[in-house]
């Protein structure tokens, strides 16, 4: 069976998928998106994803184009019909179709919406884990509201391409204070040498990551000491263990930065027992 997509109410093949070629999300990037990890055909972390869902609409101002109730029936059927058990689920909502300005449609348009799924191996997720990953850094040079979860991501592209030259796995955000922000698709944490866990605090000028507030709360109840405080490149080199968090990437182990090893160079037991801790929360909390 070929993957099945969710166009503006309709269900169809993948390949035939499309969009109006005045869709304000094609042409300015006027939408914003949201990824939910799936398992056992269960959406993860919902609770916090429809939540910044509707916060980002709000921070946009496109309207909900459906409940919330509404909206859960489209996604799990998205889901059945692509017969995905462990896997992602993208949903992206743009203002609608209407002629090309940059100013809002001076009447009321329709917000488009689109769905998609795809299977995930998770065999080999947890063999990428077990092995870690490297990041590169790159100079900060995103917008100034990187909490709306918008698909103006072109500076996370090319970051991210940056990394895949390099042979990397993730690029990260290093602002003009020489601190890192967040990667190009994750939130970035450090084990610090004072046995610390660290990241960066919301207030800055990062993405308010599912994971990372779900993975707060799983840190709470193992009783680690956590402290939401930025840290620079060295840092993260010096640090005794470091990793990662995303609906994507979960948790994973970071093992070296800029050609350096982090720790011994290899995925350390805090991170590995995190990314353990945070699946079984995210398998008995989906929905």
């Amino acid at each position: 069976m070929g993957r099945i997509a969710y166009v503006n109410g309709r269900y169809g093949p993948h390949s035939e998928a499309a969009v109006h070629i005045e869709d304000r999300g094609y042409q300015l990037a006027d939408a914003v998106y949201e990824v939910w990890s799936v398992f056992d055909g269960r959406l993860a972390d919902a609770e916090g994803h429809f939540a910044r869902l509707k916060r980002s609409l709000g921070e946009l101002r496109i309207p909900e184009p459906m409940s919330r109730a509404a909206l859960t029936i489209v996604l799990r059927e998205v889901l059945r019909r692509n017969r995905v058990r462990e896997g992602l689920i993208y949903l992206q909502i743009s203002r609608g179709v209407a002629p090309r300005d940059h100013a809002f449609p001076d009447h009321p348009v329709r917000p488009a919406v689109v769905i998609t799924a795809k299977a995930l191996d998770r065999a080999a997720s947890e063999a990428k884990a077990a092995l870690g990953i490297s990041v590169i850094t790159t100079p900060e040079n995103r917008w100034g509201r990187c909490d709306i979860k918008t698909v103006g991501l072109l500076p996370n592209v090319l970051a991210r391409q940056a990394a895949r030259e390099q042979g990397a796995g993730e690029a990260l955000f290093v602002d003009g204070a020489g601190l890192i922000t967040e990667g190009a698709s994750a939130n970035a944490w450090i084990l610090d040498q004072a046995g610390v866990l660290r990241t960066r605090d919301t207030g800055a000028n990062i993405l308010r990551g599912v994971t990372r507030h779900t993975l707060l709360d799983v840190i709470a109840q193992a009783q680690l000491k956590v402290e939401e405080r930025p840290f620079t490149p060295q840092e993260m080199a010096d640090a005794k263990e470091a990793f990662i968090t995303g609906a994507g990437s979960l948790v994973l182990p970071v093992v070296k930065i800029d050609g350096r090893p982090i720790g011994d160079g290899a995925p350390g037991p805090v991170a590995k027992r995190l990314r353990s801790l945070y699946i079984e929360r995210a398998k008995q909390t989906a929905i």
